[in-house]
């Protein structure tokens, strides 16, 4: 477990009621494992979702029109600086 045993666990736990107190600790565990919960329940949506035809479709388009247009060489750039 990360290499934390015993030991550092409890120091660990101290220093957590020594900031927070006793009766601030439940409160955050539950805030905590709401949060967990709800981050693994969108993060297992969100895998769970493919993306649709349209979305993969349009990515295509744009790539097809960008391997259509022609590149700039360097001699023409290199031309183009000398008349500017």
């Amino acid at each position: 477990m990360f290499g934390l045993r015993l030991p550092e666990l409890i120091i660990i736990l101290v220093v957590l009621v020594l900031l927070f107190g006793a009766k601030k600790l439940p409160e955050l565990g539950d805030a905590l494992g709401k949060g967990l919960r709800a981050f693994k329940k969108t993060s297992d949506k969100a895998l769970s979702e493919e993306p649709s035809r349209e979305d993969s479709s349009d990515a295509t388009k744009g790539l097809a029109e960008h391997a259509q247009r022609p590149a700039a060489t360097k001699a023409s750039s290199v031309a183009a600086d000398k008349d500017r």
